[in-house]
């Protein structure tokens, strides 16, 4: 080469100057994003250019990032627009599995041996009374199962958390303590023993919690009730809730009224929720509407003790006055059809999003219906086949969630 030619380096000595290995550079030639400036005809050597070394340094970076190649090749090949959107986009899901992975090893710490562990809290009796009456209903007998039968316990992050699932439904009541100290910890305490017990909270002004070792007791007013515990794995709900998508629809409705339209049409396999401008279409099943499957599953189990469903789903979890929406509908809510089957019951309801029709079990349903408090309760949605997330307008710290179903006439 004479002294007028552009300076080249050596494979290896360009690798030394960005941070690559020889066989790494040889790769990224082979895959076309990092091909060197002159490679020798008789010995096959790679040369490269100075002026490549920030193209190989981009792409090093990018790699140490996990950045997949054919993304790679957009940011440096690209326009800038689409090489933002596609960072952002890496961005996101590097977030998304860092926070799966944080979730994943809390609910590791927090499921570990209690031997050794020393916590309490104390609470409000009759919020105590409160949440067990709440979630209770939650649970599931299943012989199979019977970790569905219990109440999860929470201590931690300056909370007591109550938690049941029976797969289809999962209820969470979050109290804050008065008073609390000692190491996070969870309990798993059979349901039957809680409402025995929630009478007797109810009474007291306050209850203290206290978890040692492998041993659980609640105190109030100089007496002691002590927990028998249950030893297994429960659902790793957490996972379930940090998998939700934003929701794209929001539905605030009469409570007791939405209850009482369920209710109203005796048993049936599913109804049928849509929203119509400002109310709601409550549509009950008929035999002709075909059989229904848990939504995003293909059957009717949606989540297995110990984890969240595959596809994210959660472990799991007439108003006899005038027609407020402004229908027509008749004084019990229903509104007369031609034929025999009962046409929908239309309710007053506060909608956003787009237009939505989502199926549920009334027997799912109507119970986290029952549990809440208060005139309202809020529907949220992000699919029609995730789980919808019920809360009470005027207590924000009740959670249920609840998995729709797939009715065929859905499809």
């Amino acid at each position: 080469m004479d002294g007028n030619a552009p300076q080249l380096l050596s494979i290896s000595a360009f690798a030394r100057r960005v941070g690559l290995a020889p066989s790494a550079l040889r790769f990224y030639d082979d895959c076309g994003v990092l091909p060197p400036a002159h490679v020798d005809g008789t010995s096959g050597y790679r040369f490269y250019r100075p002026e490549q070394e920030r193209r190989a340094v981009l792409l090093r970076e990018l790699r140490e990032a996990d950045v997949p190649l054919p993304d790679v090749a957009v940011v440096l090949d690209g326009p800038r627009e689409q090489a933002q959107r596609v960072l952002q986009a890496h961005l996101r899901r590097m977030l998304d599995k860092t926070e799966r992975g944080r979730s994943a090893i809390e609910e590791i710490l927090r499921s570990l041996p209690v031997t050794g562990t020393h916590a309490e809290a104390r609470v409000g009796g009759a919020e105590l009374a409160s949440a067990i009456r709440q979630v209770v209903p939650a649970t599931a007998s299943d012989e199979d199962f019977p970790v569905l039968g219990c109440v999860l316990v929470e201590l931690g992050d300056g909370e007591v958390r109550l938690v049941a699932t029976d797969r289809y439904r999962l209820s969470i009541r979050v109290l804050h303590p008065a008073a609390m100290h000692g190491d996070p910890c969870q309990i798993l305490v059979r349901a039957a023993d809680l409402v025995e017990i929630g009478p007797w909270a109810a009474r007291n002004a306050e209850v203290t919690v206290e978890v040692d070792g492998g041993a659980a007791r609640l105190r109030g007013a100089g007496e002691c009730r002590v927990l028998t515990l249950f030893e297994d794995r429960f659902p790793s709900y957490r996972e379930a809730l940090s998998a939700l998508g934003p929701p794209e629809h929001r539905m605030i409705v009469d409570r007791l009224a939405l209850r009482d339209a369920l209710l109203s049409r005796g048993d049936t396999s599913y109804v049928t929720v849509a929203t119509a401008g400002d109310g709601l279409a409550v549509t009950i099943a008929t035999a002709g509407d075909g059989p229904a499957a848990r939504a995003g599953t293909g059957g009717p189990d949606p989540a297995t003790p110990g984890g969240a469903a595959a596809d994210g789903a959660a472990v799991c979890a007439g108003t006899g006055g005038p027609d407020p929406a402004g229908t027509g509908a008749a004084a019990d809510g229903t509104v007369s059809t031609a034929s025999d089957a009962p046409g929908p019951v239309r309710l007053g309801a506060i909608c956003s999003g787009p237009p939505l029709r989502i199926a549920f079990d009334p027997a799912t349903l109507i119970p986290a219906l029952e549990a809440g408090v208060g005139p309202d309760v809020l529907l949220e949605v992000s699919t029609a086949t995730h789980p919808v997330i019920v809360r009470s307008a005027d207590q924000g710290s009740f959670t249920t969630l609840v998995m729709p179903v797939a009715p065929l006439s859905l499809g």
